[in-house]
């Protein structure tokens, strides 16, 4: 038996873009090309190829307007316009699939649903084949055969739709699917259904008559409220059942015999990976092989020649400091690696303070990672003298992809370091590397940084971006490496006592909730959350019902909070456990030796240019829980010495009026006032007295979000709001500070 993978294309690149779009973040490679929908639409059918084996593959696409949108104009209308960022991704996501041996189709007029509903077909009269269709399109449910499965995708994983799975979730036929959207409706698709109908009445009145046309042939049985809604929206339910129903005689010019798959251009495929710089993906098919090694091209590269260190002539060069884990500054010192232009050399682990002074020279050193080697460097007394350049701080205010393994940016400039995690492994499982290799990679990555120096210093200049660099950026490796190597200082009884208090508090809290539920259970289950909230209490869901699950998410809790004391509670004790856990227990955990908490303030990874801090996170204990306060007094300053808070007020915001010479918003600065306040004053058009604490919010989440470039679904998702009102008031917004 042949088995054919029938995959919805723009299914899939819809999901993975928003799958992080919808926060405002866009993934992009070192040239600025956006990348997120790929990412995760290569993932996806790298996927699976691997879990189904298949020998016959075909993606289809739509292609534009169909017949649907010529008979209906309200077709689709709902959804809002194909982002600039996604579009730019479709035409590189079919060189992906050639360069994969995938076929794909897309035909003038059809939707994919069409195309693949016709393969189906055809499946459906070919003894020879099977067919599974891979979508989280719930439309396509209605081509399930004997011969045709669907791979339903979910948030998480999938399932796998065959005529017995179906009926027991719908209990009709699967070819029903039609009825049931002509019953309920789908929003997504503009479909309107029979207004006042959900999921649930829809298949009981399927159970009972079959079809939609028995149900209409029998509509005087039908009784009450139903009976009325049914008659009232017959004409809407006959257009959302041709709407729904799957065209299978698209002319289609090719065979399932074409749709035969294999790659058969590794290099390809490995050179389009590498331009999308989708290194681990690289890894994973095993094709870093066939990237071409254009490194051996590059004019200004010397071959490595490494000499021992005692022949080091104190002149201008780059190092590297090899270090074993995640976290430096518990880490295990491996090596370092030096190239002065000429040569490299190497100080293992048993010489590195016999080597000190070479770091306290003169001459101009250059590295990756300054704050590392100042605190990593700092436990063995070696102090550091005229660091000019760290190509991690160059090469994140370039925008390149920056992560704390240097081989990330070196493959931007096609020098092909080896893999942080091929080569020594994870935390849990290290990998020892015998020191001839060590010595080799450490200066490979000291060589790396000398022979790219020049081009960022230049890149850094055309961009405006050297003063930056030179007194912000560089300075402030070596404060924030001070910051972490002196630590802040914990009052561990204090934490202790807090802890305890904590733990009665949600012992207390706990009894409350069982009080109100009249059951024993645990509470920070989500799936015995929502059987006790939505089931046992009847609280009405806020939201449809999705394959008869139930969120307990904080957004769905906040919608229902008026409708049981026993929510405030859960919200409540949610909050406790975080504390508790997080920080109580947590905290002290992170308590060194000297009583101090050590965290890593990262300064190359926000978009935004803000510090975070790991290892662990001191940035977001919660500001405004009751016990948040008690959390953080557990900071104490040193003898003689006081904790000092400073801020600025709203300073983007006031970067941004002066940029935009926005004259209201500038007003607003200099005469003091609430600034979301009067955003929100301008664009509801009222008075600043009138705006309400809910206009206050909206504006405040606009205001940042839009600095920030977040989506209108983005913005609908942090306000609970539907996207065409999120992406109105953007629009406002922008027609307000133009």
């Amino acid at each position: 038996m042949k088995k054919i993978i029938l995959v919805d294309g723009n299914n899939l690149l819809f999901r993975s873009f928003y799958a992080t779009a919808y926060q405002g973040v866009i993934m992009k490679n070192s040239k600025g090309f956006p990348t997120n929908a790929l990412y995760g639409f290569v993932n996806m059918m790298n996927k699976i190829i691997k879990e189904e084996e298949p020998n016959y593959i075909l993606v289809a696409f739509d292609k534009g307007k169909t017949f649907r949108h010529d008979k209906y104009d309200s077709y689709k209308a709902g959804r809002i316009e194909m982002p600039d960022e996604l579009k730019l991704q479709f035409p590189k996501a079919k060189e992906v699939l050639d360069a994969f041996g995938i076929k794909h189709f897309e035909i003038d007029n059809y939707e994919a649903d069409d195309i693949i509903g016709t393969l189906a077909r055809i499946v459906d009269e070919d003894d020879e084949f099977i067919a599974t269709i891979v979508s989280s399109d719930k439309d396509l449910l209605q081509l399930i055969s004997d011969e045709v499965v669907v791979k339903l995708l979910k948030q998480s994983g999938h399932i796998m739709m065959n005529r017995d799975e179906f009926m027991k979730t719908y209990q009709v036929e699967p070819a029903r699917m039609v009825d049931l959207k002509a019953l309920m409706g789908d929003a997504s698709d503009h479909i309107p259904g029979v207004k006042g109908i959900g999921e649930k009445t829809a298949i009981n009145l399927l159970v009972k008559y079959g079809t939609l046309d028995n149900l209409y042939a029998n509509i005087d049985s039908v009784t009450g409220k139903t009976k009325e809604k049914l008659l009232a929206d017959k004409d809407n339910a006959y257009m959302s059942y041709d709407l729904a129903t799957i065209y299978k005689e698209v002319p289609l010019d090719f065979t399932l015999e074409d749709c035969k798959y294999g790659i058969t251009d590794k290099s390809q495929l490995a050179n389009i990976l590498e331009e999308l710089e989708f290194h681990s993906l690289l890894r994973k098919l095993d094709l870093e092989g066939s990237v071409e090694e254009k490194r051996e091209e590059k004019e200004d590269t010397k071959e490595l020649v490494i000499d021992d260190i005692e022949q080091f002539k104190n002149k201008d060069f780059a190092y590297y400091l090899e270090t074993r884990g995640s976290i430096y500054s518990k880490s295990e010192i491996l090596g370092i690696g030096i190239y002065d232009g000429e040569k490299g050399y190497f100080i293992n682990k048993k010489k590195k303070k016999k080597y000190k002074d070479i770091f306290s020279s003169d001459v101009w050193k250059f590295t990756y990672d300054y704050k590392k080697s100042l605190v990593v460097l700092n436990y063995l007394d070696i102090k550091f003298k005229n660091v000019s350049f760290d190509t991690m701080i160059a090469a994140y205010l370039l925008d390149y992809v920056v992560k704390d393994d240097i081989s990330f940016v070196a493959r931007s400039f096609d020098y092909q370091l080896p893999i942080y995690e091929d080569t020594y492994g994870t935390d849990k499982r290290p990998i020892e590397v015998e020191e001839e290799r060590l010595k080799e990679i450490c200066c490979q990555k000291a060589q790396f940084i000398y022979e790219t120096r020049k081009r960022l210093l230049k890149e850094l200049s055309d961009d405006g971006e050297l003063d930056l660099f030179n007194n912000i950026e560089m300075p402030l490796a070596e404060v924030l490496a001070d910051m972490e190597i002196t630590g802040i200082k914990v009052d561990v009884n204090y934490l202790t006592n807090v802890e305890l208090e904590l733990k009665e508090k949600l012992e207390e809290k706990e009894k409350e909730i069982y009080e109100l539920s009249g059951v024993e259970f645990n509470i920070m289950s989500p799936s015995q959350l929502s059987k006790v909230l939505f089931e046992d209490l009847a609280i009405p869901y806020p939201k449809k019902v999705k394959d008869n699950k139930y969120s307990t998410s904080k957004d769905i809790l906040d919608k229902i909070i008026d409708f049981h004391p026993i929510v405030s509670k859960i919200l409540e004790y949610r909050t406790l456990a975080k504390l508790y856990t997080n920080y109580a227990v947590g905290l002290k955990a992170e308590v060194r030796e000297d009583g101090r908490i050590h965290t890593i303030f990262t300064q190359t990874l926000t978009r935004t240019g803000r510090l975070s801090s790991i290892s662990p996170n001191l940035q977001n204990i919660p500001a405004r829980a009751e016990y948040s306060a008690l959390i953080r007094k557990a900071f104490v300053p040193d003898e003689n010495s006081k904790i000092l808070s400073s801020d600025y007020s709203q300073v983007e915001l006031r970067i941004f009026a002066s940029m935009s010479k926005a004259t209201n918003l500038i007003n607003a600065f200099v005469n003091n006032e609430d600034i979301h306040t009067r955003t929100a004053a301008d664009i509801f058009k009222v008075d600043m007295s009138s705006v309400t604490k809910d206009m206050r919010r909206t504006a405040k989440a606009v205001n940042f979000g839009i600095l920030y470039g977040i989506s209108s679904y983005g913005f609908s998702e942090d306000l609970g709001i539907d996207v065409k009102t999120a992406e109105k008031f953007i629009d406002d917004y922008l027609e307000t500070y133009p």
